[in-house]
């Protein structure tokens, strides 16, 4: 008979809940905090242990949070139970980022549209061309999804954008799309669409604010998004 290894059994340095009750969420690793949903181990591995061995064959939190069940199920350590809390913990975040949208948003920065979007984006494995929808006041109408690609292309047409943008009698827009390489540097063909976009706004009177590309941040690149206003594509 197998016996679980349960957090309660650990010395005290290894206890993750009783560390985020007197520390903070905070202060915990990741794979603490995916102990705790673990709850427990199995013979000689602690839900610690599992949790690392977790990150470590997914890579990121990223890969892990994109697992299907079937693929968490064949980590060691890992049931049924186990997958399905990993995927409703993982799932709940996504959803309450798209919660917060509810709150209509002041979205004047490339940072706070990053920030409204990448869940969306976070485990995408093909390009996904989003519009940000926007008052007057810079503030959030909606955001819709106009085109999903493939790898490493995207095909959208200006009709699109702004057929969306005024149906919602939106003021302006900003369009967003990811790279899933990771790289968020634009290509030749995000700066064609970008001015090809500007130009239609122009005679339509809706302002293109920007054109944010989601990637991923690395130790030599701080930020995962780029901002084609900020690298001065902004002409059309």
């Amino acid at each position: 008979m197998i016996a679980n290894v349960r957090i309660h059994d650990l010395p005290a340095q290894e206890r993750p809940r009783e560390r985020l009750a007197a520390q903070g969420a905070e202060k915990l690793s990741s794979a603490d905090l995916i102990a705790i949903l673990l709850r427990t181990g199995m013979k000689g591995m602690s839900a610690i242990h599992i949790a690392e061995q977790l990150l470590r064959q997914s890579g990121s939190l990223e890969n892990l949070a994109r697992a299907p069940l079937e693929e968490l199920r064949k980590i060691k350590g890992i049931g049924r139970d186990k997958a399905v809390t990993l995927k409703a913990a993982f799932t709940l975040a996504r959803k309450m980022a798209e919660e917060l949208r509810h709150e209509s948003p002041l979205l004047d920065t490339p940072e706070r549209i990053a920030e409204l979007v990448r869940e969306d984006h976070r485990h995408a494995s093909a390009e996904t061309f989003q519009v940000v929808l926007l008052n007057t006041r810079r503030r959030l109408i909606k955001v819709e999804t106009l085109s999903r690609g493939t790898l490493d292309t995207i095909l959208v047409h200006p009709r699109d954008v702004f057929r969306s943008a005024i149906t919602a009698n939106a003021a302006a827009v900003v369009v967003v799309h990811n790279h899933p390489s990771g790289d968020p540097a634009p290509s030749e063909a995000d700066i064609k669409v970008t001015r090809d976009l500007i130009r239609a706004g122009q005679l339509l009177k809706i302002d293109v604010l920007d054109h944010v590309i989601l990637g991923r941040a690395t130790s030599e690149r701080s930020k995962d998004w780029a901002s084609l206003k900020e690298l001065g594509y902004f002409y059309a």
